[in-house]
């Protein structure tokens, strides 16, 4: 987000001066009721929450698109839990863990605060609220959910096609109760290093590349699947459906407007939604330019446009912009997306080369565009340094490996994290589930 977030710590960093008026209303050109900004900045939570919302379908669609038809039924299994178990746990843990308020155990590193976030009181008046001048407390925890929600997304696809769902799942618990929320404690909930003074928006480091550094890790954990790279050759697998994943493109796209503009924090001036419809503009025209850069790119390299790299590359796109989605110009914006698409084509075979398997481009996207967006933002804001950038990129990068790659052998050596060979030929619908999602395709 714009600023360190939850209420009271994300108010004190929102001016709202002179929000005292006439019970008549507010007198044009004045600054609204308390009343009105406390509405407006739920409202923005809230719609902004239900676009980040639908980015799960956009996973989903996208991963179920890009897996081959044997295991979709997996995927959107681990789609629908993922999100469930984060909703679950984000509340028992998450929440406070990642906006301990200035209560920390360890200051700026440790929140002192663990235990379940609790919402304001049914039909909660203004003198009684949370943060009255700020928002309700039930829209900022539904927004902040969504974002740790999506972190898990991210490691899905990566891992695709060859891991058990249960150890999934409990990677899943970790990754949005303590890994996602501790990381952005030290940033968006006002720890050492957004004291450092770094700058990341809406989370291209703080979510996209956490997701990417989590399934990257695992990725080499787990290993490719079988058959993918044999006697020194990459053997492409292509996907089962690119109509669902174009669809997943255009959803997670969607999204991104509540991702990137719902981070403003704030609708209750003509300043602060100016500034959301110029986030929406700017998130959108990043996108276009990751989409064709990636489009025109692949023409070149490959003789023939690529679908796949085209809807990667607007998803760098809009990663690339997601660390200041602000300031850029029209024109500043489409370059910073035209080059997180150009990352990604070159990417994707640079992988290839060092044999880590990622079944859906995760990791150029959310994790090396991530690290690149963030790394822009210097170049229009004005207040950002390349030495603070790179020291949270480093901090936050280093913390999530460790951390994960603790959590993935823990259970590589429990109960084991892939399937077997006869399995992962089969497929993980009829292995792991016992159901197809094309059954008829598949009896012939």
């Amino acid at each position: 987000m714009k600023t360190l977030t939850k209420l009271g710590l994300a108010a004190a960093m929102i001016a709202a001066p002179s929000l005292g008026l006439a019970q008549d209303g507010p007198v044009p050109g004045t600054n609204p009721s308390t009343d009105t900004v406390f509405i407006l900045n739920s409202l923005l939570f809230l719609v902004g929450g239900f676009l980040v919302f639908f980015m799960a379908c956009g996973f989903a669609m996208l991963e179920a698109g890009l897996v081959r038809s044997k295991n979709v039924t997996m995927q959107l299994t681990k789609n629908v839990a993922l999100f469930g178990l984060a909703s679950i746990f984000y509340y028992l843990i998450g929440y406070n863990l990642m906006y301990p308020l200035g209560t920390w155990s360890i200051e700026g590193v440790l929140s002192g605060v663990w235990g379940p976030g609790v919402l304001e009181a049914v039909g909660v008046t203004a003198d009684a609220a949370d943060d009255y001048g700020y928002a309700s407390t039930g829209s900022d925890f539904f927004f902040q959910l969504m974002f740790c929600a999506a972190t898990a997304s991210i490691v899905s696809g990566t891992l695709a096609e060859r891991i058990k769902l249960w150890p999934f799942l409990i990677f899943t618990i970790i990754l949005t109760s303590i890994i996602y929320p501790l990381t952005a404690s030290w940033t968006w909930g006002g720890g050492f290093i957004s004291e450092a003074g770094f700058s990341d928006f809406a989370g291209s480091t703080i979510v996209h590349s956490v997701g990417g550094w989590a399934a990257l890790t695992g990725a080499i954990i787990l290993g490719p699947r079988l058959g993918k790279f044999k006697d020194g050759k990459v053997h492409p697998m292509p996907g089962s459906n690119l109509s669902l994943a174009t669809l997943g493109t255009f959803i997670l796209w969607l999204g991104w407007f509540g991702f990137n503009g719902g981070s403003q924090l704030a609708m209750g001036s003509v300043g602060d939604v100016a500034d959301v419809s110029r986030i929406f503009s700017n998130t959108n025209t990043a996108a276009a330019g990751g989409a064709v850069a990636a489009l025109i790119l692949s023409q070149i390299l490959y003789k023939k446009p690529d679908l796949t790299m085209v809807l990667n590359g607007a998803l760098a796109g809009l990663v690339s912009i997601t660390a200041e989605p602000l300031a850029p110009s029209l024109g500043g914006a489409t370059i910073i997306g035209a080059i997180g698409g150009i990352i990604v084509v070159l990417t994707v075979p640079m992988l290839d080369k060092l044999k880590i398997d990622d079944v859906v481009g995760a990791i150029p996207v959310h994790l090396i565009c991530g690290i690149w967006g963030t790394i822009a933002v210097v170049f229009s804001n004005g207040d950002a340094s390349l030495g603070t950038q790179i020291y949270g990129i480093i901090v936050i990068g280093g913390a999530t490996v460790v951390m994960s790659a603790i959590v993935w052998f823990i259970l590589k050596m429990v109960m084991g994290i892939r399937v077997s060979e006869e399995d992962e030929i089969n497929g993980l619908d009829t292995a792991e589930l016992g159901m197809e999602a094309y059954p008829e395709f598949a009896k012939g």
